[in-house]
This record gives structure tokens, sequence and C-alpha cells, in this order.
């Protein structure tokens, strides 16, 4: 969430950053109920004054006619008084609403565009591999290999829902050591977060928890929902807290189920594994002072890299333009690896800085130098999507007899080199 001083100061300038992302927010609107709210506070306050010098007024008056027009001046006032009070819950009830819409501004190097077509390729890594033979995608790789079952998943729970079986087990708990030794060296301290999050915590990451738009599994009858990501709770965990700066900064690697509704994906480009309603995620989190959160953006990127390339899997590096952003991140970078089922590059990882845009709605803070509290910056960056990398995995180091040549880098976790097709 943007500072309203901010807003109202700089409202042209957020209008034209809301613009460039695509979002419909009315800052004007904002600014509108803001001065409204601040003409209420200063009524409500000098209404209670009033109150406060007649309460003694009436005490020191000793005519009769006086004390009684003074007596009923205040009993004006006691009704008026709970009528402003419930115009300014309102008012902020609903400019809370529309600040809420307001997407973060954005890093001035990041492209503008209107979606992802628009998004700047960085840079690329590995040579795009080439097959003597007729490549599988990883569903049908799967339903050879005999580890990954959707028509059990499809009978049991639904569409876009799956089993692992045998090899993929052992290669999923591989990747997730691989994924959390690495970030150990880096100082990601490995965590296990709740699937359930109350929304406050996702309205606090800038995720709708329910409405007609939402990508998120809510339970009825309860202030609670699925997570979609580790990013939730792990930035939750502080809410209304002080760190003190010499804690700073802050890394967690969070694993976690991951759901979401996956509404509106259809077509090839979603098929088997690529979107799906649950799969396992290694996520970074980290809470840093504002001066280093770019820094500290950037080793997330590095580290990603860095985990793509000991798996042998060619990738490219984008810089998402405004319109691809999302609402919480100040500059996104997001990771495509080569997907020879699609003949395409397809997302597997996204690092975000949101700057101090989630720990002003979740009201983080850090203390320098023993001083006032000041908003902290918050980042987050997938490590490792367990789905999305299976498909490269799979994909891109499938054989000519239907194996799959596991990279050296996984051998010692998965506990064997190479995952052969089922027998018979």
């Amino acid at each position: 969430m943007l500072d309203l001083k901010f807003i109202r100061e700089n409202a042209e300038a957020v209008q034209e950053n809301c613009r460039n992302r695509g979002v419909e927010a009315d800052v004007g609107l904002v600014v509108v109920l803001a001065d409204r709210r601040s003409a209420l506070i200063q009524e409500l306050n000098e209404l209670k004054q009033e109150q406060n010098q007649t309460a003694k007024s009436i005490g020191q008056e000793r005519d009769a006619e006086a004390r009684e027009r003074l007596i009923i001046g205040s009993r004006e006032m006691k009704t008026r008084i709970p009528e402003k009070e419930t115009e300014l819950h309102e008012v902020e009830e609903r400019l809370r609403d529309e600040q809420l819409k307001i997407p973060n501004m954005t890093h001035p190097d990041s492209p503008i565009g209107r979606d992802d077509s628009e998004n700047v390729e960085i840079r690329r890594s590995g040579e795009i591999p080439t097959f003597s033979f007729e490549p599988k995608d990883h569903v049908d790789l799967g339903e050879s290999l005999g580890i990954i079952d959707f028509e059990a998943g499809a009978r049991t729970t639904g569409s876009k829902f799956y089993f692992l079986r045998g090899d993929a087990v052992l290669l999923e708990l591989g990747l997730i050591r691989y994924a959390l030794d690495l970030l150990a060296g880096y100082g990601y301290q490995p965590t296990i977060t709740p699937d359930l999050a109350r929304d406050e915590a996702l309205v606090g990451t800038g995720f709708i928890p329910r409405g007609p738009e939402t990508q998120i599994y809510s339970v009825e009858d309860a202030d609670l929902s699925l997570v979609a990501t580790a990013e939730i709770p792990l930035a939750g965990q502080l809410t209304d807290e002080i760190v003190e700066e010499d804690r700073l900064p802050l890394r967690y690697a969070g694993l976690s189920h991951c759901f979401r509704t996956e509404a509106g994906s259809h077509g090839r480009a979603s098929r088997g594994l690529y979107r799906v309603h649950q799969f396992t995620k290694v996520e970074m989190f980290a809470f840093t002072k504002p001066e280093s959160s770019e820094t500290l953006h950037e080793e997330m990127v590095e580290i990603e890299e860095k985990i793509f390339q000991g798996l042998g899997l060619p990738y490219r590096v984008v810089d998402i333009c405004t319109g691809d952003l999302g609402g919480a991140a100040y500059r996104k970078y997001d990771l495509e690896a080569w997907m020879p089922g699609r003949n395409d590059f397809g997302e597997v990882t996204s690092t975000s800085n949101t700057t101090d845009y989630q720990a002003r709605r979740l009201k983080i803070r850090y203390r320098k130098d023993g001083g006032r509290p000041q908003l902290l910056h918050t980042l987050n960056g997938t490590a490792l999507a367990i789905s999305r990398a299976l498909i490269a995995l799979l994909e891109v180091h499938q054989q000519e007899d239907g194996s799959i040549q596991l990279p050296e880098s996984l051998v010692p976790y998965v506990g064997k080199e190479r995952i052969e097709p089922a027998a018979g």
C-alpha cells in the first residue's frame, strides 16, 4: 500500500503509474476521501472540545435559563458526535478499500508495456537442446515412466490435480533438498510454513482472498484461506512487529504447498503440470533495510540462476513490464526455462522487490540506532516451483530410450543417475 501523504502530494504520477500498469484505480477519489477524512477528524476534535467546555460551563453556570440552554446544546452535541464518528468510520473504510486498489510505484528502469508479450529479455544461459529423436512432452514422459498420474488425480479430486509416484517423489524431495542446501549457503533459514493464512495476511501481501477476481481457495465461514505461496505466511509472521536494525536482513527459505484456482487457464500452454491447483514450492523471502533492497533483489536472481545452471537447464532472465507486474512489485524478474514440449520458454521463477508496499499494510517496521521505527522493505522470489521444474527436467534431459538422465547435482539427493521407463 502506498503512503497516503505520498498519494496526495503525487496524485498525477500515481495515476500515470496506474495507467502504465493497467490498473483501474481512482487516485482522485482517494484524495477526495483523504481530504474528507481530515475534515471529519478536525470537526470531531472541535465538537469534543466544545462538549468539554460546555460541560464545564454547565457546572459553573448559576443562571437556570442559561444552564438549561447549555444542557440542550450539550445534548445536541452528544447526538452529532456519534453521527460524525459513524461518517468517519464509513469514509475510512471506503478510503482503505480505494487505497488498496492502488499498486506499488514502479522502478524507473522497468519496461512499460501492456502484458507479458512486452516483457524484455535481459540474458540467456545454456544451449537449447536438439534431439536425434522425436522428444516427448512431460505428460507423455510421466505416463511412460509411471511417475505422474493425472487420471488418478482427476478421479479423486478433479482436473489439474495429479499423483506423483515412485521416482517422481524422490525427484521432488531431491529438488527440495538441493534448493534448501544452496539457499543455506546464502544465509536463508529453512522454514516450513502453514498451508492456511488469515485473510489479513493475504491482503497485506497484495492477494485478493475473496471475490470474483480471486485465484485463492478460501475456507467458508472462516477468516482463513489456503496459501498460494509461502510468501504470504512468511511476510505475515512479522505483522505489527518492530525489528532491531542489527537483525536485518532476515532471510527465509519457505517450503510449502501452494494452492491456486487458476481460473481461466486452458489450452496446450497450460497442459499437464504447467498450471495446476496444488504444487510444492521453495520460496525465498527477505526483510531488509530500504537502502539494501535492490542489492538483495539482484542476489535473489543470482540464486535462481545458480539453481537452474546446476540443473543443466537452458533459461533466460526477463525484466517484467508494467502491465505484468501485479500490485505489490516495484520491480520483478522472471526466469523462463526451455521446455521442449512447448518448443518455447516457460516461466519457472519470479522474484520481486516490493519495497515498503507490503510492510505498510502489515505494519512491519525496524528501529535504526534506537530511534523512531521506520518501514522496512520486503522481497520474495521462487527458488524452485517443483511442478514447473519437473517439466523442464524431464523434457530437457530425456533420452532416446525414454529414460531421464539426471544432472550430477541431483544424483546425491535422488540416489540414482537415471530414471528408467516403467517395466512392462
